[in-house]
């Protein structure tokens, strides 16, 4: 069978003044991307091939947005806010070359999933349109999904609903599918209802009266909801992790504490990984078969080779990167840094813009001083390196294969590989007069 095209059509329109917030609805996040961004992702996931993105006017951020996230779509601006036909008729140009499927989206229903898109479009080689429906367990505010057999008749608006339609438990979840030859019935959609708006539903009464086939495709409550405060958006996160949970588990990681570990929308987790309790993802990291990621551990932008150990109370920083059976300690912080396989910073350490080679060890308490207060510099740490307590690498600097810097040091020059650097200054002691220095601070403790 040819390939059909496919054009996702997202409203991303709303205002979202529930939102309490200077910023737009659709830009809130949930698993660390906007709501927007989880729509973009199963659309393409769903297999379109064009999308169509409506915003309101002076959405410069959604459009910005949008440009890096799917650069292939097109943004269109619904000027006024007369209804969903209203907005799905803004993106009239992307109608043209007319495509085999079209769904409309909304930008703030995160948890909508590739595969309901691709069941929808299946449902369109018998069907010329299909509704998403839902059975909630409380259909107040929703519109109900009236049918006739398999046939839906209509979808009625709840304002616009008799009590006998009020009844009907079956819901509408405000995505639809059809037919991209049913595009020219948009333009036929009146105002005639209580709120004076154009409503995309009552494309469902046209094409029954044009003796088209609408179905019906039933879904899980959880997917479809919608966002429009912030409490919403908290049960949005809460499904999302809930599910994200069950994926790394059903994908062969232990979770020791499930509830307290936090996944982002893009986190890649192997096989055998065990993560103990709370535990935050951020997005963009990466972790590879057989690692321990131990409590309290924050991690964002990094990748972890197989059989590293990374916490407990460790910190990783965009950039980071740790290798094969690594260690990375309690309160270490990695940022924009490597650390080859076999590398171990067990305690207390800063690690930034720096590579530590193989097997080379980090004492704790050693820091990377890699800010000048205008620059970032870069520190290289050799294969086999020790580098003793306390010790401060000043960057740009090179610790060479095997050499040893030796605790407490300040090191600002290069150290050739296999040499012993001290940089500290000579110890003085001077007999007797710790008792006098201390009894001097009482008598002004006292006096004061």
């Amino acid at each position: 069978m040819a390939r059909r095209s496919f054009l996702a059509i997202i409203l991303a329109a709303g205002e979202g003044t529930r939102m309490r917030s200077a910023t737009p609805k659709v830009m809130h996040k949930v698993a660390g991307d906007p709501m927007l961004g989880h729509v973009i992702r199963a659309a393409r996931g769903a297999g379109a091939d064009r999308m169509a993105v409506v915003v309101g006017p002076g959405a410069g951020a959604v459009e910005a947005f949008v440009g890096r996230a799917a650069p292939e779509a097109s943004v269109h601006v619904q000027a006024e806010r007369l209804g969903t036909a209203h907005a799905v008729l803004a993106a009239k140009k992307a109608f043209a070359p007319e495509p085999d499927d079209v769904i409309v989206l909304y930008g703030d229903s995160p948890l909508m999933t590739a595969e309901t898109l691709k069941a929808l479009r299946r449902m369109l080689t018998k069907a010329d349109l299909v509704v998403l429906g839902f059975t909630p367990a409380d259909p107040a505010g929703y519109g109900r999904l009236l049918m006739d057999g398999r046939q839906l008749t209509a979808i009625r608006e709840v304002k616009d609903a008799t009590p006998e339609e009020r009844a009907v438990r079956l819901c509408n979840a405000g995505v639809m599918a059809f037919r991209g030859s049913l595009l020219p019935m948009l333009r036929k959609i009146g105002n005639t209802n209580a709120k004076g708006e154009y409503y995309l539903t009552d494309l469902v009464e046209l094409a029954n009266r044009a003796s088209k086939t609408v179905a019906v495709l039933e879904a899980d409550p959880d997917e479809v909801a919608g966002v429009n405060d912030r409490a919403e958006l908290a049960a949005a996160e809460a499904s999302f992790q809930r599910g994200a949970r069950a994926k790394a588990m059903a994908d062969g990681a232990t979770l020791i504490a499930p509830e307290t570990v936090f996944f982002s929308f893009d986190t890649r987790i192997g096989r055998d990984v065990t993560v103990e309790p709370n535990v935050f993802f951020g997005t963009g990291v990466t972790i590879a078969d057989g690692v321990t990621v131990k409590g309290f551990s924050h991690l964002e932008g990094a990748t972890i080779g197989a059989n590293a150990i990374v916490g407990p109370f460790s910190r990783l920083r965009p950039g980071a990167a740790i290798g094969e059976g690594a260690h990375v300690g309690n309160f270490v912080e990695i940022k924009n840094a490597g650390l080859d396989a076999g590398a171990k910073a067990n305690h207390l350490a800063y690690i930034g813009d720096a590579h530590v080679g193989a097997g080379a060890n980090i004492g704790a308490g050693v820091i990377t001083c890699n800010y000048d207060g205008v620059f970032k510099h870069h520190t290289e740490i050799g294969a086999g390196a020790f580098i003793g307590t306390n010790s401060a690498l000043i960057a740009p600097v090179t610790i060479g294969d095997g050499a040893y810097v030796g605790t407490g040091s300040v090191i600002s020059q290069d150290v050739p590989a296999g040499d012993l650097a001290i940089a500290r200054a000579r110890q003085v002691n001077k007999p007797g007069y710790g008792a006098k220095l201390m009894a001097a601070k009482r008598a002004m403790k006292k006096g004061g």
